[in-house]
C-alpha cells in the first residue's frame, strides 16, 4: 500500500514554513524535491569518494569510477535500456536532445529532409531542431492538436513519409498533462525508414518507462525532475545509432587518440562525455532512481493519477476558469487561467498562502499561441502532494478570485 505520510517523511524541504504556512510544493514540473536517500548520496560522495574518473589509478579515482559507472546502470534498468552502453550522461533534457539535433542531425540531414515535431514541443525539443535546419536544409513539419489537446494521429500519419528522416515527441505534455501515442509515433517513423527521438521529461519522473517498448532511438530525460539533483540528465539510444554519430564535444574522455592533425574517437557511451562529467550528480541520479524503483513507478502513477483527477474535478468547480487539456489519461500537471488575473499575479497571491505554483508560458510559446494565451498558471503534482494540499490550492484559487473580482469592480 503506498503511504504518503511516509514518503513525505522522506523530504526535509516539506517541513518548511513560508509566509507563516506549511509549504505546498505544487511545481514539481519545473523541478521536482529530493528525498534523504539523494542528498545522503551526494554527501557521501564528496566525504568519501571523490575524485576524476577513468583515468586515475588511486584508490579515490577508481571508487568514483566505480560510482559513476554503477549510476549508468541503475538509470539504464530504470529506463528499461536493454544496453547500459547507450546511456550518455548529460546535464539534462536540453543538453541530451541538442546532442541529437547536432551529433547526428547536422551530420545527416540533407536538403529536403524532413523532421516532424509537435504543436505540444518544449522549446528544447523545437529550438535544436531550427538550428540544425538553418544549417543543413531540412525543413521541420508540425503534427497539430486537437480541441481536447491530444494529437491529431491521422495528420501525424499523413505527415510522416519518406522525406521523414526524424519524428520527435514529447511523451507527456508540461502544459496539458497529454501522455502522448509515442509507441505508435514510433511505428509510423520506422515504417518510413526514420528515427523516433521522445522527450521524456514529463514521463520518467511519472509514468513506468521502457524505451524498448516505446520503440523509440533516442530518450531524454532530466535528474531534477525526478528528484534526483539538478544539472544531470541522460541521452538513451540506440547503441548502433549511436556508433554512426558524430561526437558533440571535443576533448578529455570522448577521445582515443589525439595527433597534431587529426584524432580517433573513445567507445560509445564516452565518446559524449567529453572532459570532467557530473560524478557526484549522477550518483545522486542513481540514488532517485533506486527511491523510485522502491516506491514502484506504477505505484506512483497511480497516486499522481488520483491525486491529478482529484485537482481537476476540484478546480473545473472554480466559476469561470478554463483548464486545458484532455479530461483522461492525463499526468499530474493542470494548467489553467481565470479572467481578468494574470497567470504572475496568482501565483504571487497562492504564495502568500504557502502555495508554490508556476506561471508563464512553460517553455512553449507555440502551444500558447495555439490556446490563444499568452501564459497559464500551472499546479503539477508529485508523488508527496496530498489530496489536502489540492483543497488549500483550490481555496486560495477561489480567494485570489474573489479578491480580483472586488478589485476589478
Amino acid at each position: 500500500m503506498y503511504d504518503i505520510e511516509k514518503v513525505r517523511e522522506d523530504f526535509p524541504i516539506l517541513k518548511r514554513v513560508v509566509n507563516g504556512k506549511p509549504l505546498a510544493y505544487l511545481d514539481n514540473a519545473a523541478t521536482s524535491q529530493k528525498p534523504r536517500k539523494v542528498l545522503d548520496a551526494l554527501t557521501g560522495y564528496y566525504e568519501q569518494h571523490n575524485a576524476n574518473v577513468k583515468r586515475g589509478v588511486h584508490r579515490l579515482s577508481e571508487e568514483a569510477t566505480a560510482a559513476y559507472e554503477e549510476a549508468r546502470e541503475k538509470v539504464a534498468r530504470f529506463l528499461g535500456a536493454p544496453d547500459a552502453r547507450g546511456l550518455i550522461f548529460t546535464r539534462g533534457t536540453t543538453e541530451s536532445i541538442n546532442l541529437v539535433a547536432y551529433a547526428w542531425g547536422r551530420k545527416l540531414l540533407r536538403e529536403g529532409d524532413e523532421v516532424v515535431l509537435t504543436e505540444t514541443e518544449h522549446h528544447s525539443n523545437l529550438v535544436p531542431w531550427q538550428l540544425a535546419a538553418q544549417v543543413t536544409g531540412a525543413k521541420l513539419r508540425f503534427i497539430p492538436i486537437r480541441e481536447d489537446g491530444t494529437l491529431d494521429m491521422d495528420e501525424a500519419e499523413r505527415l510522416i513519409g519518406p522525406r521523414t528522416k526524424l519524428v520527435g515527441c514529447v511523451h507527456a505534455s508540461n502544459v496539458l498533462a497529454t501522455v502522448n501515442q509515442v509507441e505508435r509515433l514510433a511505428e509510423m517513423a520506422h515504417e518510413a525508414g526514420a528515427l523516433m527521438l521522445v522527450d521524456g521529461a514529463q514521463s520518467a519522473p511519472h509514468l513506468p518507462v521502457d524505451v524498448g517498448r516505446l520503440g523509440c532511438d533516442f530518450f531524454a530525460a532530466s535528474g531534477h525532475k525526478m528528484l534526483g539533483p539538478t544539472g544531470v540528465g541522460v541521452l538513451w539510444g540506440r547503441p548502433e545509432v549511436l556508433e554512426e554519430m558524430d561526437p558533440f564535444l571535443g576533448g578529455g574522455e570522448m577521445i582515443r587518440e589525439v595527433h597534431l592533425d587529426h584524432s580517433t574517437w573513445n567507445d560509445i557511451p564516452y565518446k559524449f562525455e567529453a572532459g570532467t562529467m557530473n560524478v557526484a550528480q549522477a550518483v545522486g541520479l542513481g540514488a532517485a532512481s533506486d527511491y523510485l524503483e522502491e516506491l514502484g513507478m506504477q505505484n506512483v502513477r497511480e497516486h499522481e493519477k488520483r491525486i491529478g483527477e482529484y485537482a481537476y474535478h476540484r478546480l473545473s468547480e472554480v466559476e469561470d476558469i478554463t483548464i486545458y487539456g484532455p479530461e483522461e489519461n492525463r499526468t499530474g500537471v493542470v494548467s489553467f487561467t481565470l479572467p481578468d488575473i494574470h497567470p504572475h499575479d496568482l501565483a504571487q497571491l497562492l504564495d502568500e498562502d504557502g502555495i508554490a505554483i508556476r506561471s508563464g508560458h512553460h517553455c512553449c510559446q507555440p502551444l500558447m499561441r495555439r490556446l490563444g494565451v499568452p501564459a497559464t498558471a500551472r499546479a503539477s503534482f508529485y508523488l508527496y502532494n496530498t489530496e489536502e494540499e489540492v483543497d488549500r490550492l483550490v481555496e486560495a484559487v477561489e480567494k485570489a478570485r474573489e479578491f480580483f473580482g472586488a478589485f476589478a469592480s
